[in-house]
C-alpha cells in the first residue's frame, strides 16, 4: 500500500493508500488536485510524499543528489531563461554557469545506462549543450515538441516581432559512453574492443567465427571507423570466450575490467544506455499544449501578471511518457530534479518506474503532491 509521508508534518496530515491508476484521464487528475490546494497548510523545507515508488521532495535538489539511487532516466526540465516561472531566469546569458553544478551532480550519480533528457527552448539548449558535453554527455538527438497553431492563437504579432511565430520546444536526449580504464589510457568501448582483441594476437577476421557470422564482426564490431558499432550483448559474449579459449595464454582473461573474469552479456548490456522506440514516433512530437480541464487552476506566486492556470509551462503526460518508456523498464529509477508540477513522477507511479522528484515552490510542491494522491485509489 502506498502512503504518503511527511517528516514535518505528520500530525496534521492523515495517511493514505492505495495502488496507482495508469489509466487515469488527465482531466479527473488536475481537477482533484486543483479543488484541495487552497485547503492545505503551507509545506516545510525537507518534508517529502512518498506513493508507490515515488518520492516527491520540497527541497533543492542540490540537497537530494547524493541522497537518491543512481539513474537510469534523468527527466530534466529546468530554467529557460524565458523568465515564465518562478526561480526561471529573464535571460539564457547565465543559463550555463546555472546548469553547470547541476550537470555535474548528474555526470558523478550517473552510469552508462543513464539517459538524459533536457528540456529547453532551442536557444536555451544551445547554451548549455556545451557544458553537457563538458561533462561527458553525449548528444544523441533532439525531439521537437510541435505544439500546432493552438499555441498562438493565430494571434502574433509578426510586425513587431519579426520572426514566426514559436510553437516548440526541445526535449534533448544524450547519455554517458562507457569508458575503459587501460593502464595510462581511457579508452572507449570502440577502441577497447579492438585492443582486447589485438592483445590476444587474434586476426580481426577470427572474429567472425567467434560470432558465427560471414563478415560483420569484422566490418561492424571491431572497424576502427565510424562504421563500428557495438556488439549485440549475445554476440560481444561469444567474443569474449573465443578470445580466452583460442588467445594467447599470457593475455589471459580477455575483455576483462578487474583481471579475474571475462565480462558477459549481462555487464556488457550494462555499457550502454537502454533505449526502446515505439512503433510510430518519430523525432517530432505533435501534441496540444495543456489546455482546458487538464490544466491545473491555482495562483501563482512571484509572476507578473494575473493567470488563471498555476503553471504556465505545464507538461502533457503523454510527452514525459515518451522518453520514459523509451529508456527506462519497470522498476527503474528516474530523476526530476526540476520536479514544477512533477509530470515524470505520475508517470512513473502509473509504469512501475521509481521516481525521485524535487521542486522548491510551495505551490507547485503541493499540486503536484495532489495530483499524485489523486491517482492513488
Amino acid at each position: 500500500m502506498a502512503s504518503p509521508t511527511s517528516e514535518a508534518r505528520r500530525s496534521s496530515r492523515a495517511a493514505k493508500g492505495g495502488s496507482v491508476a495508469a489509466g487515469r484521464p488527465a482531466t479527473r487528475l488536475a481537477a482533484a488536485a486543483s479543488s484541495r490546494l487552497d485547503r492545505r497548510p503551507a509545506p516545510c523545507s525537507g518534508e517529502r510524499y512518498l506513493g508507490r515508488g515515488v518520492a516527491i521532495h520540497f527541497l533543492p535538489v542540490e540537497e537530494a543528489y547524493d541522497r537518491w539511487p543512481a539513474p537510469i532516466c534523468i527527466i530534466a526540465d529546468g530554467p529557460y531563461g524565458l523568465g515564465g516561472f518562478p526561480g526561471d531566469l529573464p535571460t539564457v546569458s547565465d543559463l550555463a554557469d546555472w546548469y553547470r553544478p547541476h550537470i555535474r551532480a548528474w555526470t558523478a550519480r550517473s552510469t552508462p545506462e543513464t539517459t538524459l533528457w533536457f528540456w529547453n527552448s532551442e536557444l536555451g539548449w544551445a547554451t548549455v549543450h556545451p557544458v553537457l558535453v563538458e561533462q561527458g554527455w553525449e548528444y544523441r538527438s533532439c525531439h521537437t515538441w510541435d505544439k500546432g497553431l493552438g499555441h498562438v492563437a493565430w494571434n502574433s504579432n509578426t510586425a513587431t516581432l519579426r520572426k514566426f511565430p514559436v510553437v516548440t520546444e526541445v526535449c534533448v536526449q544524450y547519455v554517458l559512453p562507457v569508458r575503459f580504464r587501460v593502464g595510462s589510457r581511457d579508452l572507449t568501448a570502440q577502441q577497447w574492443l579492438r585492443a582486447e582483441w589485438k592483445r590476444g594476437r587474434l586476426p580481426y577476421r577470427a572474429a567472425n567465427e567467434a560470432c558465427g557470422v560471414r563478415s560483420a564482426a569484422t566490418r561492424k564490431y571491431l572497424a576502427s571507423d565510424h562504421l563500428w558499432y557495438s556488439p549485440p550483448p549475445a554476440l560481444f559474449e561469444r567474443m569474449a570466450r573465443y578470445a580466452n579459449e583460442n588467445g594467447h595464454p599470457n593475455g589471459r582473461p580477455y575483455f576483462s575490467v578487474d583481471g579475474r573474469r571475462a565480462l558477459t552479456a549481462a555487464d556488457w548490456r550494462r555499457t550502454r544506455a537502454k533505449f526502446r522506440c515505439s512503433a510510430g514516433i518519430t523525432n517530432v512530437w505533435r501534441h496540444p499544449q495543456v489546455s482546458g480541464r487538464e490544466r491545473l487552476r491555482g495562483t501563482r506566486s512571484r509572476t507578473k501578471g494575473r493567470y488563471r492556470s498555476l503553471h504556465g509551462s505545464q507538461k502533457p503526460l503523454a510527452l514525459i511518457r515518451i522518453p520514459i518508456e523509451a529508456s527506462t523498464e519497470p522498476g527503474d529509477v528516474v530523476w526530476e530534479p526540476f520536479g514544477g508540477l512533477c509530470p515524470a513522477a505520475l508517470v512513473s507511479a502509473a509504469t512501475g518506474r521509481r521516481c525521485f522528484s524535487a521542486e522548491i515552490v510551495p505551490e507547485f510542491y503541493e499540486a503536484a503532491v495532489e495530483r499524485l494522491r489523486a491517482a492513488v485509489l
